[in-house]
């Protein structure tokens, strides 16, 4: 994920239920009941690790058993030492105590608990980039050392390797509209940080890599589950032996080779990882407590849903009046932007009642404002409403335009809208062409562009000569 790319806005849970989602993760929950059990008794070895005979014990009180149990309460001890939940009094004597941050769990505010469930995302995060055990072991000598050069193990670039991930996961899941709840098939994650974005058909060692990467990504991802980042489906383990068989069937459900969502835990924790990172990730919220100024802007690059979620937030806090002031005023400018910010404007203006109409009343003279004002007044019922003229009628047409092509580029809908215009105003061109607006040139330059009529093409392209010529460009 490109550092200079704009991230869609994403829809977060409110953080007294991120809090409840993160005390109920199975790492957290774990660390806070060893952290609670830690006594004048516990003992720990020189790294601050539980001692052996007391792993049993741990194992039985967090209800675990078989042969993993006493591995998964070593790794519970573990978390509770690196997030502070346990803290060592005496290194030599290896006694430890509850540390200050357990009692942030039980009376801490939700800032305070998502707080410490973000520290131990860094560890988890931090031990998922490290080689697994089996790893580990090969690479000792007979010496007992480790020997990390025969691992072919880049701390940096592992660790590169999955944020790269994990960034891509999150672009992919806020893509749809800020709802950030989509699913992501484990081999689409993985080629899309290993197939470069201009290649075509990838080549056998492409798809090589990518199928190293994945495997990598679903011993990730088992680890990172408990943690309450991620739900995952881990890759099929019977497609290892249909690898191995030539008749096993193309068609496999894609499903069997693993899926991966952000939880919405995880989502807010990747967030606060992006912003620490000084990228900008905006949450739908954000602008709640802004001017009118920064909303019609910041939700200028909003998909429409993460908009109008956003613009509600906005209204909610205000009394209908005042905010159509306030949004009116902001929505003014012969900037670039300015044919965004008034149809953003518009959509708000939609969400308020009849409150509001005295706001509207008041700009039906304004050149900017006039038209759309007349067409809120019209949908709201309003009675006496003066018919805009005909410069102001092709000025709003103009400045709707401009705000569809900045919204939402060459579009169906705006070929659409282009049509319907050529067709239904004979003689468009001929006046368009005079319209006193910044963009009334590359409104005419896009009509040609999107008209699939040539001869209705070509008539919007003279135009716009005509616009640029008068223009002075």
């Amino acid at each position: 994920m490109s550092d200079s790319s704009p991230l869609p806005p994403v829809r977060l849970h409110s953080e007294a239920e991120l809090a409840r989602d993160a005390l109920a993760t199975p790492l957290l929950s774990r660390a806070a009941r060893l952290a609670r059990w830690a006594g004048p008794d516990t003992r720990v070895g020189a790294g601050g690790e539980l001692v052996e005979e007391q792993l049993p014990e741990a194992a039985s009180l967090l209800g675990l058993s078989g042969d993993d149990a006493a591995a998964f309460a070593a790794a519970a001890w573990g978390m509770a030492v690196d997030t502070g939940l346990v803290e060592i009094v005496d290194e030599e004597e290896g006694t430890v105590a509850p540390g200050e941050d357990l009692a942030l769990l039980t009376s801490g505010a939700p800032q305070d608990v998502l707080g410490v469930w973000l520290a131990l995302l860094d560890t988890v995060l931090a031990d998922a980039s490290v080689p697994d055990l089996d790893d580990l072991v090969d690479a000792m000598g007979e010496s007992g050392e480790l020997d990390l050069s025969s691992l072919d193990w880049d701390p940096e670039a592992e660790a590169e390797f999955l944020e790269g991930v994990l960034g891509n996961l999150y672009l992919l899941t806020v893509s749809d509209d800020g709802a950030g709840d989509g699913t992501v098939p484990l081999p689409a994650l993985a080629a899309s940080v290993i197939v470069p974005d201009d290649m075509g058909e990838p080549s056998n060692d492409v798809l090589e890599q990518v199928s190293d990467a994945m495997m990598r990504l679903d011993d990730q991802f088992r680890l990172l589950e408990p943690a309450g980042l991620v739900d995952f489906q881990p890759v099929d383990e019977a497609l290892m032996a249909d690898a191995e068989d030539p008749a096993a069937d193309d068609d496999t459900d894609v499903s069997r080779y693993g899926m991966v969502r952000l939880t919405p835990l995880g989502l807010y924790g990747l967030r606060a990882r992006l912003l620490e990172a000084g990228l900008d990730a905006p949450a739908v919220g954000d602008l709640a407590d802004k001017g009118a100024d920064a909303l019609l802007d910041g939700t200028a690059v909003f998909p429409p849903t993460a908009a109008q979620a956003e613009t509600e937030q906005w209204l909610a806090r205000r009394e209908p009046l005042p905010a159509a002031h306030e949004l009116l005023a902001a929505a003014r400018g012969g900037d670039a932007g300015g044919p965004l910010r008034r149809l953003r404007c518009q959509q708000a203006l939609s969400l308020v009642g009849t409150e509001a109409e005295p706001a509207l009343r008041d700009v039906l003279d304004d050149p900017e404002l006039g038209g759309l004002a007349r067409v809120w007044l019209s949908e709201h019922g309003a009675t006496d409403v003066p018919p805009p003229s005909e410069v102001m009628v092709f000025w709003l047409t103009v400045d709707t335009v401009a705000a569809q092509l900045a919204a939402e580029g060459n579009s169906a809908e705006l070929q659409a809208l282009v049509e319907g215009l050529a067709q239904q105003h004979s003689g468009f061109f001929a006046t368009a062409w005079r319209v006193d607006h910044p963009a009334t040139a590359d409104v005419l330059e896009a009509m040609g562009r999107l008209h699939p009529d040539k001869k209705v093409a070509k008539e919007a392209r003279k135009a716009a000569f005509k616009a640029r010529s008068q223009q002075g460009g």
